[in-house]
């Protein structure tokens, strides 16, 4: 059975999230990176990887989606608790930038940035890696990283310009690939152009997928990811799911045997 790693999954908003799990693991899942957006989302995450440990890995972020509901003085609190408990997380994630217009409107492109200049602050003091979500603001979310002096960045689910990648991967950080791979064109050309020792492979889950036929994703979706990979790079699943798992565990620093 090939061995996978889920880097980027929601499990604080999976229902009857044990059952998932299980199900993973029949499929050859042998470790998941959870990924948080806020204080509520981040504190139920770091539960979870307790009662799986070895298996579920916490990341603690504050997605660019939920400053748009929080005053000055919450943002000051997700921060703190950030960096409070990233020590017990692999990860500083999710975070990032998004420029979408519905974004936008809500949350401004200057508060994204100073609040994303504060989390790449912790990460870098804590010597954690970064997920990072950058729709539409692939170009700032990379010069923010390079600033920053971060040595390890994932973009979570890239889907931007062919030179903002050449320069992701020119600096040795990684981009994820997720079952969008299947239908959309500028995610399946980032998974193309991305050398495979610089992928790695993600659920996003429980995202929608899909255009005419839509679907919840669920853990074992991953297998998704794996076959597209496999597609698009010409290359058998076996290789894609060994050297993926490799990048992860050394990514993630995760407490696995290779």
């Amino acid at each position: 059975m090939l061995r996978l790693i889920d880097t980027h999954a929601h499990l604080d908003e999976v229902e009857n999230v044990h059952p998932q799990l299980e199900q993973a693991k029949k499929i050859g899942v042998i470790a998941i990176v959870a990924v948080g957006s806020n204080y509520q989302s981040n504190t139920k995450i770091l539960e979870i990887a307790q009662r799986y440990p070895r298996f579920v890995y916490p990341a603690i972020g504050l997605h660019p989606w939920d400053l748009g509901g929080f005053s000055a003085t919450e943002v000051r609190q997700n921060l703190q608790f950030i960096e409070e408990n990233l020590i017990s997380a692999v990860a500083l994630g999710e975070v990032g930038l998004d420029y979408d217009k519905r974004v936008v409107s809500r949350v401004s492109k200057e508060l994204q940035r100073e609040v994303l200049t504060q989390l790449l602050e912790i990460a870098k003091r804590c010597s954690k890696p970064v997920v990072i979500h950058s729709r539409y603001a692939w170009k700032d979310a990379l010069h923010m990283i390079q600033n920053a002096g971060i040595n390890k960045a994932v973009f979570h689910w890239f889907t931007g310009f062919s030179s903002v990648l050449e320069t992701i991967i020119d600096y040795g950080y990684f981009v994820s690939a997720t079952p969008a791979g299947e239908y959309h064109e500028e995610h399946r050309r980032a998974i193309k152009e991305a050398p495979l020792d610089r992928l790695l492979l993600e659920t996003d889950c429980p995202v929608m997928y899909g255009r005419e036929n839509r679907y919840q994703s669920q853990l074992v979706d991953v297998l998704r990811s794996l076959k597209v990979v496999s597609q698009i790079k010409a290359l058998s699943e076996a290789v894609v799911a060994h050297q993926t798992t490799v990048n992860a565990v050394k990514f993630f620093n995760l407490d696995l045997a290779l």
